[in-house]
């Protein structure tokens, strides 16, 4: 018996659908699945998640003044073969 332990989200139709690697080709398998809410997904909330703070991202966009700050020219892009 092997365990996975996975982090998913659910569709708006309250689904989860799974895909799981077992390495077996045409085999039957029993499974069990055993689920547990983590919390809320909130966009407002994400930002927190990784450690920024609440508000960071309205307060500081946008917030240069200065004229002499700008985005230098990136140059051109590699002309690369297409693949089949």
């Amino acid at each position: 018996m092997q365990s996975v332990k996975l982090k998913s989200c659910s569709n708006s139709d309250g689904v989860l659908h799974l895909d799981i690697p077992v390495g077996l080709a045409n085999q039957e398998l029993e499974i069990v699945v055993v689920f547990q809410t983590v919390g809320r997904l909130s966009k407002a909330a994400e930002p927190v998640s990784r450690d920024w703070p609440p508000g960071f991202f309205e307060r500081t966009a946008g917030c240069i003044q200065d004229d002499s700050f700008i985005r230098h020219p990136q140059g051109e892009f590699d002309e690369r073969e297409t693949l089949d």
